[in-house]
């Protein structure tokens, strides 16, 4: 029962993220809330893996790669897609384009993990990915020539460096302890988000309820929680599997959306909903693997 809902409570608590963002944007620069989030994520699992004795990395590799998987996971893909939706791409497109995560994921695990999934797990990946451009097609009202390059650049690079970033986690982590390798993860994303905040914002932080209630949220429910479910689902399951729980975060933002914010929530959602859904159910039923 409790390995049912360690997929329903990562979606849940993953999906607050976005309107975490939406309560504190207008407070804060992004890479610097960005840099604050990091650096405190990184001190709390530092201090619960003090206080159980975890076992930290052994030896410049496995630091490294712990780096290397923060640097992915959070700074270049998280940056990238605050960035970007800062520098005008409208949030739509940025999400549209991070939608195509599971299907460049499962692309790739085949070449990079060995993992080959069936008829039946393709389809899933289509049937989602079709349930998130519905769910997602009444916020694409922009002209898509009006659109900056750069930002949609950007946003690319966060797509594809969360798809490296799972996999890598999947391939080179497999017996590290996983609250050090958070806490190392989040010290590789501060070093790497800080200079760019220093070099492109003026690090503004007004401090209000706002900030610091999507600070504490930020830190403890998606960097605790929610970044510790994704680490132990990457470790148990197929990256496939667990990539395809994506196309439920534009549904449950909808959602969430629209109890929070009196947003519309139309039928052509609700289908893109049931839609996704069934792709994820799809995925996840089986995977077969030739290790």
């Amino acid at each position: 029962m409790l390995e049912r809902m360690i997929p329903l409570a990562f979606v849940g608590i993953w999906s607050t993220g976005f309107i975490a963002a939406r309560l504190v944007a207008p407070w804060t620069d992004p890479l610097t809330f960005l840099c604050y989030r990091f650096a405190l994520s990184a001190l709390v699992f530092a201090l619960i893996a003090q206080a159980v004795g975890a076992r930290w990395p052994s030896g410049r590799a496995a630091w490294t790669r712990a780096l290397v998987v923060g640097v992915l996971l959070q700074s270049l893909y998280l940056g990238g897609v605050f960035w970007a939706v800062n520098r005008g791409l409208p949030a739509g497109v940025a999400a549209l384009v991070v939608g195509l995560q599971p299907l460049a994921t499962t692309l790739f695990a085949g070449s990079m993990l060995d993992e080959r999934p069936d008829t039946r797990q393709w389809l899933g990946v289509f049937i989602g990915l079709v349930g998130t451009l519905l769910v997602l097609l009444p916020g694409l009202r922009t002209d898509l020539g009006e659109i900056d390059p750069l930002p949609l650049v950007a946003v690319l690079i966060a797509m594809l460096s969360i798809t490296l970033g799972t996999i890598w986690q999947k391939r080179t982590t497999p017996g590290s302890d996983l609250r050090t390798n958070a806490a190392v993860q989040f010290i590789g994303a501060f070093l790497v988000t800080l200079p760019v905040a220093l070099m492109t914002e003026s690090l503004r932080f007004e401090s209000n309820w706002q900030s610091w209630t999507g600070l504490l949220w930020s830190v403890f429910g998606l960097s605790v929680g929610a970044i510790s479910l994704l680490l132990v689902m990457i470790r148990r399951g197929s990256v496939s599997s667990v990539a395809s729980l994506f196309y439920l975060v534009p549904p449950v933002v909808a959602l969430l959306s629209w109890l929070l914010f009196n947003e519309t929530l139309g039928a052509l959602q609700v289908g893109g909903m049931l839609l996704a859904a069934c792709g994820v159910g799809l995925v996840s039923r089986r995977t077969t693997s030739t290790r």
